[in-house]
This record gives structure tokens, sequence and C-alpha cells, in this order.
């Protein structure tokens, strides 16, 4: 039990980097029952079970799912040209 409690910290921290503003908490308790359901096989390997979570996105809670998506970038102002004289 405390492998899986270490193994969904980690999730927790490979979610951090494709994610949105979310806290670790949000994400674990978002992803915790994914990540058992669908890629127990994985844990405690947090690289594994993040690539396992992303090859099975389709499967994912809606909740979880949105931990995986990419975090929106601001678009920058397109610069202007200078003026020929």
């Amino acid at each position: 039990m405390i492998r899986y409690c270490i193994a969904l910290a980690g999730l927790s921290l490979a979610l951090t980097h494709g994610a949105s503003a979310a806290t670790r908490e949000e994400q674990t308790k978002a992803c915790r029952g994914d990540a058992l359901r669908l890629c127990a096989l994985a844990i405690p390997n947090e690289a594994k079970i993040t690539a396992c979570m992303q090859k099975k996105i389709d499967k994912l809670s809606p909740q979880c799912r949105a931990m995986f998506a990419p975090v929106p970038q601001a678009k920058k102002a397109p610069v202007p040209k200078p003026k020929q004289a």
C-alpha cells in the first residue's frame, strides 16, 4: 500500500510538467483511481505510470484527462515590420 502512495505522489510530479495549474493534491485526487485501474502494473515507476496513462488517455476520467492537457500559452503579439522610407 505504501508503494502505491509513493507512486501516486510521483505521478503527481510527472503530471506537473504538462498539466494546468492544478495542485499536487488535485492531480492525485483526479488520477489516483485511473492509475490504479489502468496502470497498476506500472506502479511504482513514475515514468511508466505517466506513459501508460498517456497511452490510455481516451480511457481516463475527464478529471484526470484534464491534468494531461497542455498549459495554454499566451499568444505573442506580432512584431511590426519596419517602415521603409
